[in-house]
């Protein structure tokens, strides 16, 4: 409205003084009314409903994107004409939004945020909280979503990448208008097979000039136009991304880091991770190929490199129904797994790929790759360690390089804060748990050591902590009617968390069985204050607890 008023009043006057007064009169008392009526109608809107009115377009495009039967539900209405309320409450009753399609929505409504500079991996989370809420996508899942579009295309979020609306709405227009000026010449009825070195007309070149299009942005837009294509491209990538992880994780098994298994295996588990959203990509791709010629060579690739996980991703969807059965034939065909010598990487290799562990978005993983490469090159170590203390970094990685700098040979119990973040990391209990998360826990967290027959609990003293067994052996004595059984723990194991979540008193007694038992203690009331600010652990939390009461019952059936 601005810049109509502004056009009218200024650029378009002379315009006006050819009509008659009575004309030119009743035009500015049009704008003066039509203003007043615009400005009484957004002055009392607030940023909030700005806000959700722009998640609830973006999120209405990807609706439309799904190609649901709304007309039952809208009695004549489009989608369009939907206010954000109305289009979160239909998304809730449409009965073909499944689980599935809502992952999909999102995460199409998080790639068009990020691509258009709207958020960015950090922002995201709290930007599209309240559409997050609306379709009941809790936070681990929208990182799950991050991931996966880290794994399709990294330079999405690269924070170094300046992305914002404008740049998009450049390329959208070159994309409308080469698609115009194809179908006026109608020299090419067929976009999908469109070569613009074969039809490098006059036209063309002109429009490459006007929205400044780059040989890259040309082959990216391109690309759109080929489902095919595009996806034979996005495979061949993946397909390379997986190399590389499998590469990082074989690199991981170097000799010289066995006696540093903790941190070793906190990366292999999120290493793990990465390949499995890229399995996971590479199914959905091939399902868009279906008989394409590249496809069994991509699944043929697929198969080879990571046996183990295709079989798991197959088992756990009904993929014969949605891949060409040629490709379902390659993938579930038996193979031998392959094998391979830990020596078979050097020590520069492995170097090489904790490096690139150096680049991830956790500062636990970037924290705990450079203490491997501390345990294998302590004067690379020292170098990276001085480019990690700027304040750019994360406190965690900071921290890790300025006690590196001071001893950068020492294990892990010399760096208390990483050591940990790692066996919280690692337990079953908080296998995965997001590391604003574990840094809160870890922060109130304590280190106790024992000896070989101290008393860590007695049956029936007031449960104060939860105990996480880190290091050494303990064993709890179970008091049944004619006999004490004894039951062996292992490090990882959490203890006593049934008794931490109904505040009860202890049932068993533990006694350390080792020499040096190392035990960290987490207070009750650290962990309640977690569960009560944040809704997501606690959500966390129950579904552990029903799954390791599950594996209690079972037995008993």
């Amino acid at each position: 409205m601005e810049f109509f008023n502004f056009f009218f009043f200024f650029a378009g006057r002379p315009l006006l003084q050819l009509t008659p007064l009575w004309v030119q009169f009743g035009f500015d008392v049009s704008i003066v009314f039509l203003s007043t009526l615009w400005l009484q109608q957004t002055w009392r809107r607030n940023p909030d409903l700005y806000s959700r009115e722009n998640l609830a377009s973006r999120f209405r495009k990807q609706l439309e994107k799904l190609q649901l039967d709304v007309s039952q539900f809208l009695d004549g209405r489009s989608l369009d004409d939907l206010h954000a309320n109305e289009v979160y409450v239909l998304a809730k009753v449409l009965p073909g939004f499944t689980r599935e399609k809502r992952h999909e929505v999102h995460k199409g409504v998080v790639q068009q945020a990020l691509e258009e500079g709207y958020v960015n991996y950090f922002s995201s989370l709290e930007v599209l909280q309240q559409m997050r809420q609306e379709l009941g996508i809790p936070d681990d899942e929208h990182r799950e979503v991050l991931e996966e579009l880290g794994v399709e295309d990294p330079e999405l979020l690269d924070p170094n990448r300046q992305r914002s609306l404008e740049n998009q709405v450049r390329l959208s227009g070159y994309q409308k208008s080469l698609e115009r000026l194809m179908l006026l010449q109608q020299t090419q009825p067929n976009l999908a097979t469109f070569d613009p070195s074969q039809q490098d007309s006059t036209e063309i070149r002109s429009l490459r000039r006007e929205y400044s299009i780059s040989a890259q942005e040309e082959d990216w837009i391109l690309r759109g136009f080929s489902a095919d294509a595009g996806s034979a491209q996005k495979a061949d990538f993946l397909v390379a991304q997986l190399t590389q992880w499998v590469a990082c994780d074989r690199a991981l098994n170097h000799p010289n880091l066995q006696d540093h298994q903790p941190v070793v295996t906190l990366l292999q588990s999120s290493v793990y991770y990465k390949q499995d959203l890229i399995v996971r990509s590479l199914l959905k791709t091939l399902e868009t190929l279906q008989d394409n010629p590249k496809a069994s060579a991509i699944a043929q690739s697929l198969k080879q490199l990571s046996p183990q996980l295709v079989a798991k991703n197959i088992n756990r969807k009904h993929w014969q129904n949605h891949l060409h059965p040629a490709t379902f034939e390659s993938l579930t065909q038996p193979q031998e797994a392959p094998t391979f010598n830990s020596l078979e990487f050097s020590t520069q290799e492995t170097l090489n790929h904790l490096e690139i562990l150096l680049q991830h978005s956790n500062s636990l993983i970037q924290a705990a790759a450079l203490y491997l490469i501390a345990q294998l090159d302590s004067k690379r170590a020292e170098a990276v360690a001085h480019d990690l203390q700027q304040d750019s970094h994360p406190e965690l990685v900071r921290e890790t390089a300025a006690q590196l700098l001071t001893l950068p040979t020492s294990n892990l119990a010399a760096f208390p804060t990483l050591e940990k973040l790692v066996y919280l990391f690692n337990s079953d209990f908080f296998h995965r748990m997001q590391i604003e998360t574990l840094i809160k826990l870890g922060d109130r967290a304590e280190v106790k050591t024992y000896s070989t027959g101290d008393v860590i609990t007695t049956a029936g003293d007031t449960c104060r902590e939860l105990l996480l067994l880190i290091e050494g052996d303990a064993n709890i004595h179970y008091q049944l009617a004619d006999e004490v059984r004894v039951e062996k723990l292992r490090p990882g194991q959490t203890l006593d968390e049934l008794e931490v979540l109904s505040h009860s008193d202890l049932e068993n007694t533990i006694v350390a069985a080792s020499t040096k038992t190392r035990i960290l203690a987490i207070p009750v009331d650290a962990f309640d204050d977690l569960l009560d600010r944040d809704p997501d652990f606690a959500r966390r939390v129950l579904e552990l607890e029903s799954r390791q009461l599950q594996r209690l019952v079972r037995p008993l059936r």
